[in-house]
């Protein structure tokens, strides 16, 4: 899940599980803030705030994805930089930021994806101790229940992020005002959901659901087992007395560009689902390969992994100090780090 926590494409990393890291911890005598620990009130006041930081940060990396990934060859950008380069001097910084504020709304599925996640795990302990299986199942659920929340919000802001200056990406423009000024940013939003609801009706904003699903849903149970399995060997290579977090900074960031590298294919073929109006994803892969070659399943994996990168570290880190932030206050002097 482009993680919940970081855009509405959300790239699959769960902070409310990164407590669930129990060879390490245990390795490291680290002391666990479970679910039960927490403010409530306080972990998801200050969740929202972080994770609008995170999204500010990385979003114009999220536009430039998607405008890779629909493109035809190189048509128009030659990569991440040229791209990045293009659109500030065409659009200015504004122009990185299409369709920001439409997918702020997807705040509210990341904040359902860790509550689902978490009563999830509550409820799989009963019938397993396996981290994995907990993991799985929650994350699963999870992906399935934020996706059906994001998905028209994505849909949406994608047809914002395709508007640009001269020749159109998407299937849809918005149309400017008389005098040539454009329109305000929410006057372009009603515009586009206006032409989706005459093209396609309701269905139109769920267009690309089960690729979603294909894509997240494998996103997270890939991210897993690769953020342990970094972090266990870097463990191994840092001093003993090395912060826990320090590994965890490391080892996050290279879990999320190896599902990254792993998941592309089926985010690519997702974009162009939602953005083209496709109908099917096996066409829609036919044709990208007849159209690209093998390459095509790769494009936009370079500005994939640049936003998920710092994404992953402010997550990580930024996580552990929001449960601490966030401790019950009767609990806080029970605690030592």
């Amino acid at each position: 899940m482009l993680n919940p926590w970081v855009t509405g494409s959300h790239e699959g990393i769960n902070p409310a599980s990164l407590r669930s890291s129990g060879a390490m911890e245990d390795k490291r005598n680290i002391q666990i803030i479970e679910w039960e620990h927490l403010d409530k009130k306080k972990f998801y006041v200050f969740g929202v705030a972080m994770t609008m930081m995170i999204r500010v940060s990385v979003y114009p990396f999220t536009l430039i994805r998607t405008r890779l990934q629909v493109q035809k060859g190189k048509s128009l950008y030659h990569g991440t930089f040229d791209a990045f380069i293009k659109i500030l001097r065409a659009d200015g910084v504004t122009g990185l930021y299409r369709g920001f504020l439409v997918n702020t709304f997807t705040l509210i599925s990341g904040q359902c994806y860790v509550t689902t996640y978490e009563l999830t795990r509550k409820f799989v302990a009963d019938y397993s101790q396996s981290n994995t299986v907990k993991s799985l199942v929650a994350g699963g659920s999870a992906s399935l229940v934020a996706q059906s929340i994001t998905v028209p919000i994505d849909v949406v802001s994608q047809h914002l992020m395709m508007q640009r200056k001269g020749e159109r990406m998407g299937r849809f423009q918005v149309r400017g005002s008389p005098e040539g000024r454009g329109v305000v940013a929410f006057g372009q939003t009603k515009d586009i959901i206006r032409q989706i609801l005459r093209a396609d009706g309701l269905r139109g904003f769920y267009r690309g659901y089960v690729a979603s699903l294909l894509t997240y849903i494998p996103n997270s149970a890939v991210w897993w087992p690769f953020y342990h399995f970094y972090a266990e060997q870097i463990s191994y290579l840092c001093p003993k007395e090395c912060p826990h977090i320090v590994f965890q900074a490391v080892s996050g960031p290279l879990a999320a560009a190896t599902a990254s590298v792993l998941t592309n294919p089926m985010d690519v073929i997702r974009t162009r689902v939602q953005v083209e109006g496709k109908s099917s994803i096996i066409l829609t892969f036919r044709q990208l390969m007849a159209e690209e070659g093998p390459w095509g399943l790769m494009k936009g994996l370079s500005a994939r992994i640049i936003s998920a990168t710092p994404s992953s570290i402010v997550i990580v880190v930024g996580y552990e100090s929001l449960k601490k932030l966030s401790l019950r206050p009767e609990l806080v002097d029970s605690r030592h780090w």
